[in-house]
């Protein structure tokens, strides 16, 4: 293939911010066309050197695509999925790829049939220091995983229960702000759980292969409309237990905090993006602290896009965050959505099969 002909739908802060300059930066991508709402259609198409620019998503699709990147408000991700999916497109979608456990698990078993690449853009996934991390649990280090902890947080407050303009001052986007009626809205998936713990959650998964089983969970929206606040008790798949907690309210300018500490038979790993520390002790004492520049452990999103086209092409083989490894994540949120709503009751986050005697 010599020029992955990429059609993008979402032409919003953070597409503009992060992965159109990337796209249009590459010589093996031609932007095809841009799909999107409001008076800032044509500047964007300008802007990045789109062959045209459309409200209709279905005349995107049309113009012999390869690829398409979603970034629309977290609720139309499913159903635009599906079409560029069942059309033989390969497709990225923005987090969080869908609202519940059902449409996940139905775009991973879309992906698989249709041998299409599928790639959800988590950042953090893909750095140096986390990839590193990942190979020593493969390779056996960890043993089998018991207990787990999984906490995040981030200046995001603005963006859930504010003004969501200084998103845009802290990513450079050169369009409007986040619209608050998909970041602050509980109907469109608005909420620290699907906007944030979507990040954590994607990144233990993939690091352990781990599938939450049943979930106990409480929010708390501290006057907001959306919640600010989570906190669960998990069972996973296998037996191992974990907490989760998520926060949206560290002052701005403080660095994001992504903990994992993840105990397991034969050892414990500690990964923690905002002291920018990874560490897995043995109990044989066999240890490896890795060494991470000062500043790594910030989020940003270079790589995701950049794999994306790899994975098309075949320059790449590598997917740290495919079609599997959101669904996990995704019926988790769900999961713990649900039973914050019932009050904090177990629920099962997925059926399971029964087993023959």
């Amino acid at each position: 293939m010599s020029r992955v002909r990429v059609g993008a739908v979402g032409a919003g802060w953070w597409a503009t911010s992060n992965h159109f300059p990337i796209l249009a930066g590459r010589d093996d991508v031609e932007l095809v066309g841009v799909c999107g709402l409001g008076p800032e259609l044509e500047t964007v198409r300008d802007q990045f050197g789109f062959g045209m620019a459309t409200t209709d998503y279905a005349e995107l699709l049309d113009q012999g695509l390869d690829a398409v990147v979603i970034t629309t408000p977290h609720d139309l991700h499913y159903p635009q999925a599906v079409e560029a999916i069942d059309r033989g497109l390969h497709v990225l979608v923005e987090k969080p790829v869908t609202l519940s456990a059902e449409t996940g698990w139905d775009l991973a078993e879309r992906v698989r049939a249709a041998g299409v690449h599928f790639l959800a853009p988590y950042g953090w996934n893909y750095k140096p220091f986390t990839i590193e991390a990942k190979r020593l649990v493969d390779a056996g280090h960890l043993g089998e995983v018991q207990h787990v902890l999984c906490h995040m947080a981030s200046p995001t407050r603005g963006l859930f229960a504010g003004d969501t303009n200084h998103m845009r001052a802290l990513w450079d986007s050169e369009t409007s702000a986040p619209d608050p009626s998909t970041w602050q809205s509980p109907s469109r998936g608005g909420g620290y759980a699907h906007g944030q713990v979507t990040h954590s959650s994607a990144l233990l998964f993939w690091l352990t292969g781990l599938r939450a089983a049943s979930v106990m969970a409480k929010v708390s929206n501290g006057g907001a409309a959306v919640d600010l606040f989570d906190a669960a008790v998990i069972g996973f798949d296998g037996g191992a237990i974990g907490a989760l907690s998520g926060a949206a309210t560290l002052p701005d300018g403080n660095p994001y905090q992504v903990d994992l500490r993840v105990f397991g038979t034969e050892g414990v790993l500690l990964l923690d993006t905002e002291r920018e520390r990874v560490s897995l002790h043995r109990y044989d004492g066999q240890q490896w602290d890795l060494e991470i520049e000062p500043g790594a452990g910030a989020y940003e999103c270079i790589v995701p896009p950049n794999r994306f086209i790899d994975l098309v092409t075949g320059a790449s083989t590598e997917n740290n965050s495919d079609a599997d490894v959101v669904a996990r994540s995704v019926e988790l949120i769900d999961g713990m959505l649900r039973s914050a709503a019932a009050g904090g009751a177990d629920v099962a986050v997925h059926e399971r099969k029964a087993t023959a005697p």
